[in-house]
């Protein structure tokens, strides 16, 4: 099937024939879905905490977080032009002598109208205005004159801001008397309030595309003296681009490679799953996750970092007390009670189901089972309650491996089922990206992450290019898939600590005002 022009394009990508294979036969086969078994609800696996206890967990974090390497991770390469897509398809419609009060019925016109109703409440309006004023016009006036094409060149092409073609990072997203803030800048204010180490150093990770790696060092060079000098804390500010070996093929409708013109076969990004390896090659112990368009200004913000808090100590305590025990079992340095305590530990907290075949098994093999189950990375999420968003959420789900606490996407779930389709409509919330991670085992080495992918979580769409159509596979998502083996625990959240950014219009709501 390949030939030797192939077999050199995946040597430079590192990739192996090997995995080629298998991805082709995931095209053929497709992908199981899960098998849920319940929404994971308050009464059943999702905890909520009193006010008692927030209380007490940002007391404990406060206290000891300091003794922790601690990173926020912040998957940043995502294009902000699915921010402008009505905004394009309002310029491409636009005609001569067009009034919006004519045809504002169009979903694309009415966020367009909404856009232009409220430009000056923009974070980016003074630096659009400095970019039409550079050319000799004004921007009232040309709004005024319902030039509105041009002024969409200005935001959204080269002569301006250029936002069509740069990622969420690089917008500006929040307005401030001093200076405005890209949505980049909001993350090195969080990371200074909930992600420093005892050194008082604050790590971030960015994943960012190379294209835009010299616009972000850039942007950073120039703000991160005002933010040391404020804080009063250094920053190590790291970057990583998603890998070509990360790359999938991409095939045609018969399920053979796609080519171009040239006879190269098509190969296309594996979705944010592939982050899995840019987090894996990362030094640290406890890691932050958020998306990079989940911030909002300082008068907001409280919510957040207690929470950050709160769902961090809720780890700590946890890791902590499983470390103690696999010590314990490495060393078989242990009672009758102490294994007792342990198979509680295990089945409550980290709230491991164990059937009776658990139980027939002899004290070794017993031993083994929880050491195997404590001896993994662990995560624990915010979860919001269900209003309506789109995306995954906390779910029981049933494997070879037996019944586990996962997040589901929609995708994985087949809705054709009546009981599946009746779990996910008892659900009660949903997953905001909202991760703290432990990637450390109890003798301070790193887990390969590698290791607890499941690689039948991933995902194949259709799309198009130069007019034709292919189909496309994601590799398993970052918070469901890629994490499918860890121990996973999920923590009521408040609504108000989700905010993202989906639409340029959702940066003039009330979340996102200063």
């Amino acid at each position: 099937m390949f030939t030797d022009k192939d077999l050199q394009l995946f040597a430079k990508k590192g990739i192996d024939k090997g995995l080629i294979d298998s991805q082709i036969e995931n095209f053929q086969n497709g992908f199981p879905f899960v098998n849920l078994t319940a929404a994971a609800t308050p009464d059943k696996g999702l905890l909520c905490f009193s006010e008692t206890v927030v209380h007490e967990y940002v007391a404990y974090f406060d206290l000891n977080a300091g003794d922790y390497d601690v990173l926020k991770f912040v998957p940043a390469s995502g294009a902000a032009s699915r921010m402008f897509k009505d905004l394009f398809e309002f310029r491409d419609a636009l005609q001569d002598g067009f009034d919006f009060e004519n045809v504002i019925e169009n979903p694309a016109f009415k966020t367009a109208k909404y856009f232009f109703d409220n430009i000056e409440r923009f974070s980016f309006y003074n630096a659009l205005n400095q970019a039409v004023k550079k050319d000799g016009y004004s921007l009232i006036e040309l709004i005024e004159l319902k030039n509105y094409g041009r002024v969409l060149d200005y935001v959204l092409g080269e002569k301006g801001l250029n936002y069509s073609k740069l990622p969420k990072g690089l917008i500006l997203f929040h307005k401030y008397e001093d200076a405005n803030r890209l949505a980049m800048e909001e993350h090195l204010v969080e990371g200074a309030n909930y992600a420093k180490s005892g050194n008082g150093e604050v790590k971030i990770h960015f994943t960012i595309s190379p294209e835009h790696r010299h616009i972000f060092e850039s942007e950073l060079n120039s703000v991160l003296p005002k933010y040391k000098k404020q804080y009063g804390l250094s920053y190590e500010i790291s970057f990583s681009e998603q890998k070509e070996s990360t790359d999938t093929i991409a095939v045609d409708l018969n399920n053979k490679p796609f080519h171009e013109d040239d006879e190269s076969i098509v190969f296309r990004p594996g979705g944010h799953g592939a982050l899995i390896e840019n987090l894996n090659d990362l030094n640290a112990q406890i890691v932050f996750i958020k998306n990079i368009d989940n911030v909002v200004p300082d008068n907001l913000r409280e919510p957040t970092y207690v929470y950050k808090k709160v769902i961090a100590t809720h780890l700590l305590k946890l890791q902590k007390q499983a470390f103690k025990y696999l010590e314990m079992l490495d060393q078989a340095s242990f009672t009758e009670e102490d294994l007792d305590a342990i198979i509680g530990f295990v089945k409550n907290d980290l709230m491991v189901p164990l059937d009776e075949g658990f139980f027939t098994l002899d004290k070794i093999e017993q031993v083994d089972f929880l050491f195997n189950k404590m001896n993994r990375p662990i995560r624990v999420c915010g979860m919001v309650k269900n209003e309506g968003e789109p995306g995954g959420g906390p779910f029981w789900v049933l494997s070879e491996e037996g019944e586990s606490l996962q997040i589901v996407e929609s995708s994985q779930i087949d809705m054709n089922k009546q009981t599946q389709k009746e779990i996910v409509e008892s659900a009660t919330h949903f997953n905001p990206v909202d991760l703290v991670c432990g990637l450390k085992d109890y003798q301070g080495k790193s887990f390969n992450l590698l290791d607890f992918v499941d690689p039948n979580t991933g995902f194949i769409s259709l799309k198009s290019k130069d007019g034709r159509k292919l189909k496309a596979q994601e590799l398993p998502g970052l918070w469901n898939g890629a994490m499918a083996d860890w121990i996973s625990l999920f923590v009521e959240v408040p609504l108000e600590t989700f905010n993202p950014v989906k639409i340029v219009n959702d940066l003039i709501r009330p979340q996102h005002q200063a």
